[in-house]
């Protein structure tokens, strides 16, 4: 790395994200933040000249990771990722941002809003990949391409893991979202897998703005179908929505599984193995049941470790469940797909199901004789 090469480390970060929040997200491509746009690139599975969508999306991420109350609230204040607050000035994004903690501006500016800031700042560290680094002499490694998709041999059967955020999917038939026995889906700016579908799924303006919320109003139309408007599901309960601007990626169907039971009088949920094992065998069934109507006919399926984030579900052991219901219900001709996030909880998800990696030249022989070399 030449001297004059910029070093990735919380100061450096911060000073950026001090810019967007001086500039606006709008004006990010005018903006100078060439370590935001390295943590974006190794944060995201698309590489693409829309790279300001990449950074805006990695600090809604950053922000949505530090934990709700006043200080995400403050730091979605702060770089107008809230609703309507894209192109606010700077000066208003801060009053707001101050308001949350019933301060004056000028004291938030002097006190709190460098401690938010900062907060987001170790987040997009953290979301690249390489962890904050404290030293200018050290230098860790960005996510290594090749970690984004793994090919797998598990048993008889072939699986294809994504390792990035679930809405980079592309040319999967359907997506399967855990939902809660309710089916309210989470406010767009969160971190879950429900949330960011529901947020990929949205229709936005030129400015980025949402001009419409497909999958959260196909969801509600048919909870209303069904019944279900004033009470819960059963758990194990999948309903099907169109996929909303999903579908310039190629993504045809979202089938919402609700796994997470809530429990009243709190924000936790409860998640039984047998829930998720019976929604996907329920995903798996209506995917057999919708296939011919569509044109070509619904092939391939993904799934994240339901129940595994919020739910609490260990995530070997959603891994589990959701493998005994795919091993036993899943049709020769369907394309298995699953998603994680992070390399680590995809290496814990191959080791829990004795996994192989499959080599180039093990995905060239025909798949008869690799099938029958395996199973017998």
């Amino acid at each position: 790395m030449s001297p004059g090469a910029p070093q990735f480390e919380v100061a450096s970060v911060l000073r950026e994200v001090k810019t967007v929040r001086a500039e606006g997200v709008v004006r990010i491509r005018e903006l100078d933040v060439p370590l935001l746009r390295r943590a974006a690139g190794a944060h995201s599975a698309a590489i693409t000249d829309a790279w300001p969508v990449e950074v805006e999306n990695l600090l809604r991420t950053a922000v949505s990771r530090l934990g709700g109350g006043d200080l995400e609230q403050a730091a979605g204040y702060s770089l107008g990722l809230g609703p309507g607050l894209r192109d606010r000035p700077a000066a208003d994004r801060r009053r707001l941002a101050a308001q949350v903690y019933r301060v004056s501006v000028e004291r938030f500016r002097k006190s709190q809003e460098e401690m938010v800031l900062a907060q987001i700042a170790e987040q997009v560290c953290w979301l690249a990949g390489i962890g904050p680094q404290r030293t200018s002499t050290a230098r860790l490694p960005l996510l290594a391409p090749h970690l984004q998709h793994r090919s797998l041999r598990v048993g008889c059967r072939d699986v294809l893991l994504h390792v990035h955020p679930v809405e980079l999917l592309r040319n999967v038939d359907v997506i399967v979202s855990p939902a809660n026995t309710h089916f309210s889906l989470p406010a767009m700016f969160k971190a879950s897998v429900s949330a960011s579908l529901r947020r990929a799924g949205a229709v936005r303006d030129v400015t980025g703005d949402v001009t419409a919320d497909p999958v959260h109003d196909a969801l509600l139309g048919w909870r209303a179908a069904h019944g279900l408007l004033g009470r819960p599901a059963l758990p194990g309960t999948v309903a099907p929505t169109e996929p909303g601007a999903l579908a310039a990626r190629g993504v045809r169907r979202i089938y919402h599984a609700a796994v997470a039971v809530p429990r009243p009088g709190t924000n936790d949920y409860d998640v039984a193995a047998q829930d998720v094992a019976t929604a996907v065998a329920r995903a798996l069934a209506l995917l057999s049941e919708e296939r011919a109507a569509f044109t070509p006919s619904l092939r391939s399926i993904c799934f994240p470790l339901l129940g595994a984030g919020r739910g609490g579900l260990p995530p070997q052991t959603s891994v589990s469940a959701l493998w005994t219901a795919l091993h036993s219900g899943t049709e020769e001709d369907t394309d298995i797909h699953l998603v994680v996030r992070r390399p680590l909880a995809a290496d814990l998800l191959a080791e829990t199901l004795g996994a192989r990696e499959r080599p180039p030249a093990a995905l060239a022989l025909p798949e008869a004789e690799e099938k029958g070399h395996e199973c017998g």
